[in-house]
């Protein structure tokens, strides 16, 4: 069952933070007789309320705004700098309206009036507990693909990547990782997003090698209805879908000159344009960029610009071949291993002393990634414990 399914038939706690005992009664007869998946608590005022938030999970609070010792406000601050995801429903009076407006700018999901209209609240905790579910279910999301662009390895070598990107990647500084092919290019692209503080807006990724020269501008930057053949109607572009987040170019040495000179332009202005319109697009972009080429190389032999090389290489990280850290392979192979029993639904198979030594002494021209689909090959085709005769007979070439 997917995690978020098991969420759903969990409990929801509710606190409700009043002075007024009233009040707190009805409340909580209200919601407890709604649902039985509702587990409601109490607190008598804000310092109490406070004090119970801190030592609980609780999936809602409802918050009156008139209270002694602490009002809603103070309490609704407090909480939103140590528990910022639970969703808080304020409680107003009728002369506590321009407060209650207040505190919707500070970050509460919405407010109900005294004495509370039935509907309201019960739609409002609805919609505040649908919230709270949708921002548990992006954590785990989140986590599965955090997971999924891990760097594996303790090699001087990955040491010093991991050591880089933690630097790097909460400043706005643009980023060029250079590498052959299948050493794992977007893995630091990934990291460097997912450590910075563009990490909750989107990270959009761009194979410049994939996409015809032709076509290059148009996802990149988008078009307007009729700018060529195909253009049936508007299309924005991929520096658009990125705005406030990251943008990762990867094998940027195949992207096109006249493209070259519009991202340059982005980097520039922070504006663009789309394909057969006149009128600029601000872009709040950072932009990171890959390549297995030798972009020097490039630009003395005229296929790349050479200001925008120095645009984008602010920061150079260059990610070494698996040849070059070849101490890593042990941990890559259970990596992988335990990724694909659990990708397949098998039980993980072990690798001999003798397998492991022998694959670390292959010629890994495919880099990690023939490092996986030779683990997976092996996983399929060998024994309970892979053994060297199982790597002489399925890893060749």
């Amino acid at each position: 069952m997917p995690s978020w399914q098991k969420y759903n038939l969990q409990m929801s706690r509710i606190l409700i933070i009043e002075d007024e005992a009233a009040i707190r009664r009805v409340l909580t007869k209200i919601l407890s007789e709604e649902s039985d998946t509702y587990s409601v608590e109490d607190a008598e005022d804000g310092i109490q309320g406070l004090e119970k938030i801190k030592n609980n999970d609780y999936d809602l609070v409802l918050c009156d705004i008139k209270m002694p010792k602490m009002d809603g406000v103070e309490l609704l601050e407090a909480v939103k700098k140590i528990k910022p995801e639970i969703p808080m429903v304020m409680i107003s009076g009728h002369g506590d309206m321009e407060t209650a407006i207040q505190t919707m700018r500070l970050g509460a999901f919405d407010y109900i009036s005294k004495p509370p209209d039935l509907n309201r609240l019960l739609n409002t905790v609805r919609n505040a507990l649908d919230k709270k579910q949708l921002v548990v279910e992006n954590k785990i999301l989140k986590k599965k693909v955090s997971k999924n662009y891990e760097m594996i390895g303790e090699s001087q070598a990955i040491n010093h990547i991991k050591l880089m990107v933690d630097k790097v990647a909460k400043t706005e500084a643009r980023v060029l990782i250079t590498g052959p092919n299948g050493t794992g290019k977007e893995l630091v692209a990934h990291q460097l997003h997912e450590k910075s503080e563009r990490a909750n807006f989107p990270l959009i990724e761009v194979n410049c090698a994939a996409i015809p020269s032709e076509l290059i501008e148009s996802e990149l930057f988008g078009h307007v209805k009729g700018a060529f053949t195909s253009a049936v109607r508007d299309r924005a572009g991929k520096f658009e879908a990125a705005d406030k987040g990251t943008i990762f170019l990867d094998e940027i040495g195949d992207m096109s000159l006249s493209a070259q000179a519009k991202v340059l332009r982005a980097l520039q202005e922070s504006m663009i344009t789309r394909v057969g319109a006149d009128k600029d697009i601000k872009v709040d972009v950072r932009v990171v960029a890959a390549t297995n080429k030798d972009l020097k190389t490039e630009i003395a032999e005229g296929r790349f610009r050479e200001d925008l090389y120095h645009r984008l290489a602010v920061i150079l990280i260059k990610v070494p071949a698996l040849n070059d850290r070849r101490d890593d392979i042990p941990l890559l192979i259970d990596y992988f291993t335990e990724k694909i029993a659990t990708e397949q639904g098998i039980v993980p198979k072990s690798f001999s002393n003798q397998a492991v030594k022998l694959l670390q002494e292959y010629d890994w021209t495919g880099n990690i990634r023939e490092l996986r689909n030779v683990v997976e090959r092996l996983i399929i085709l060998g024994g309970n414990e892979i053994s060297e005769t199982d790597v002489q007979l399925f890893a060749s070439k």
